[in-house]
């Protein structure tokens, strides 16, 4: 109990440290936000308006940082993240949740079934070493140092185009609307395969060939030949001994990922125009967005802490050494 109240008081001081650099960090971007949104209105905004809509965004220059830096927590506090720049007048919540779903949907999937597919594989590989899974070595190696959005290039280069099944572009077919019907769901579906399918090719390697070599390095200890001298059979050796201790590593890496799935993978939702939080992330830098990318950042930094937070609880589960610190 001690080891995870210690861990709550260091992930609430690393959400307001986040928190506090997500404020300044997008006000030290050179540019200015106002001046951009009147440009893509070709200019036909008045002084007044100008002024209303930097008192608005909260640039007004009379207010010092420190004020913004109070009052933007006052509006954290109120579930209040602001009106996104890019989309305006729509708030940044409505932004983020109509984003949100896509990227879950995405890479929330691929990341848990490449996990799951690539943990299995890599104890197979790692315990029955010279076996043809053991032969998939120099594949993965390969595939998990190739980027996620070079994998999307070659896959819109060699399956989509003009007559293929395989959408190159967005995430439904133009003309639909959100819905679930049998209209939009197969499409949705459908415009899905190519992304999910350059991550979780390239994701997969990865996770093969960090449990393989963890459970290399365990099946070494003494603890496994002491278990093969009890006569336990090979597949509780190989689970309850093995797997369970080289899985710790894999379990923070896991962690990370699912706290990263709301920034999503942002290269390949780019290439692919995939509407997801990466893509308006994308969108909101080139448009100075400050509350848009405040929201995605704080969105994203939540996600960590707490998806970090269960791995630190999966490792009170896992590991009995950590429940005597």
């Amino acid at each position: 109990m001690r080891f995870l109240l210690q861990r709550v008081a260091f992930y609430l001081f690393t959400a307001w440290a986040a928190i506090t650099l997500n404020f300044f960090i997008p006000r030290l971007v050179p540019g200015d936000p106002v001046q951009s949104l009147i440009s893509r209105n070709q200019g036909r905004i008045s002084a007044d308006a100008v002024q209303s809509l930097r008192v608005l965004f909260g640039l007004d220059k009379n207010e010092n940082v420190w004020e913004q830096y109070l009052d933007y927590w006052r509006q954290l506090f109120h579930g209040d993240l602001g009106l996104s720049f890019t989309f305006f007048p729509t708030p940044v919540s409505t932004v983020i949740g109509d984003s949100l779903p896509w990227t879950v949907g995405l890479v929330g999937i691929t990341t848990i079934v490449s996990f799951l597919l690539g943990t299995a594989l890599g104890v197979g590989a790692g315990w029955r070493r010279g076996s043809w899974i053991d032969g998939l070595l120099p594949a993965t190696t390969f595939l998990s140092s190739i980027p996620y959005f070079w994998l999307g290039l070659v896959a819109i280069a060699l399956f989509a185009g003009p007559g293929s099944f395989f959408p190159s572009s967005g995430g439904y077919e133009p003309g639909l609307v959100p819905a679930f019907d049998q209209y939009f769901i197969p499409s949705a579906i459908q415009h899905s395969i190519l992304p999910a399918a350059t991550i979780l090719v390239s994701s997969m390697s990865g996770w093969i060939l960090s449990m393989r070599n963890m459970m290399v390095t365990v099946s070494s200890e003494d603890y496994i030949t002491v278990a093969h001298a009890k006569g336990l059979s090979e597949r509780r050796v190989a689970l309850s001994y093995a797997a369970r201790n080289a899985l710790l590593p894999n379990v923070s890496g896991f962690a990370l990922s699912l706290g990263f799935i709301v920034g999503g993978t942002l290269l390949v939702e780019i290439v692919f125009s995939y509407p997801g939080l990466g893509y308006q992330l994308f969108q909101a830098v080139g448009a100075k967005d400050y509350p848009l990318m405040q929201g995605i950042f704080l969105i994203i930094t939540i996600s960590v802490l707490v998806a970090n937070l269960l791995a630190d609880v999966a490792y009170l589960l896992l590991d009995p050494r950590t429940r005597k610190s």
